[in-house]
């Protein structure tokens, strides 16, 4: 294989309760990336539409990503690299995880395969960390795997594949205001109590349970999140209004996608999740900031090859 074009798709981590151990993937928004093979040993961004992204390969974390893949095999391939971002960085949908998964997928195609999916998560794990300061596994993991991922270990790294019950969609909304990752940590308490931490395995446990059970009750009643919500909702205007109002019109849960601003509500049902949409569309209408809008279902493969 000379040349592969992938689809990596976006992600919501955190998912309310598992802040940085829980995250899934989206359907039909996402990036698009297209790796074709040099006959020299450069490593050469030829194009990128949609962000506006370093060109230097030092500079840009897909660079990161596959140094770090052929120094493992002691490896040197040339690689002319095309980029299409389907949506824009500091919106909380995972842009560079959707980079990172990307590109660490691809490579591991175009090398035949040497990598487990575990591995590919450590590589993008790198991007990730020059992209955002952290290397957080949250949204790459739920890239490469699809579906919803909870990650149970980083050292060594685990990623566990949970169910997907058919009836879940998510709404999304999306200010466009960018809210950078390491911004949005540095607003969180280092030190939280006791009984806040307890409540929020509960809710970990509650959601993990709700899948398995097909329990969309359950689901509902575990989406809550003490810890971090209550620091970041302060940086996303009209947090509140939304939520209370995509909790209202039916959603089973609401809260923030990954670092913000995009807020995210799960609903059972594509119905419920497009009442939703119109709802928290009608709030943000109202005001004087450019945002969009989508309803999608789970995405259960991850990335994967296009034609």
């Amino acid at each position: 294989m000379d040349r592969i074009k992938i689809f990596s798709p976006a992600t919501v981590a955190n998912i309310s309760c598992g802040f940085d151990a829980l995250g899934l993937a989206l359907e039909g928004i996402g990036d698009e990336m297209v790796f074709t093979k040099r006959n020299d040993n450069q490593l050469i961004i030829t194009k990128i539409e949609g962000a506006n992204l370093p060109y230097d390969i030092d500079d840009n974390l897909v660079g990161t990503v596959i140094k770090a893949m052929l120094q493992k095999l002691d490896l040197q391939i040339g690689l002319d690299i095309e980029i299409y971002k389907g949506f824009k960085p500091g919106s909380g949908l995972g842009s560079s995880a959707a980079s990172a998964a990307g590109t660490a997928f691809a490579i591991n195609e175009l090398l035949g395969k040497p990598f487990t999916k575990t591995e590919l998560v450590q590589f993008a794990m790198l991007g990730e960390e020059a992209a955002c300061g952290s290397p957080i596994a949250d949204n790459v993991s739920a890239a490469l795997f699809g579906g919803f991922v909870l990650i149970r270990s980083l050292n060594p790294v685990e990623v566990i594949s949970l169910p997907v019950p058919d009836d879940l969609f998510i709404t999304a909304l999306h200010p466009q205001i960018e809210i950078k990752t390491e911004d949005a940590r540095n607003v969180l308490p280092q030190e939280i109590p006791l009984k806040d931490a307890i409540t929020q395995w509960s809710n970990v446990g509650g959601l993990v349970s709700g899948l398995y059970t097909n329990d969309y009750k359950l689901i509902g009643r575990s989406l809550q999140d003490v810890i971090v919500e209550p620091y970041r909702k302060k940086l996303i205007p009209h947090f509140d209004s939304v939520k209370r109002a995509a909790l209202n019109t039916g959603a089973l849960g609401a809260g923030i996608s990954g670092a913000g601003p995009t807020i995210f509500a799960i609903s059972k049902g594509e119905s419920h999740a497009k009442q939703v949409e119109l709802t928290i569309d009608n709030i943000y209408s109202k005001t004087d900031i450019e945002y969009y809008t989508f309803v999608s279902s789970i995405n259960k493969e991850g990335v994967k090859i296009i034609k």
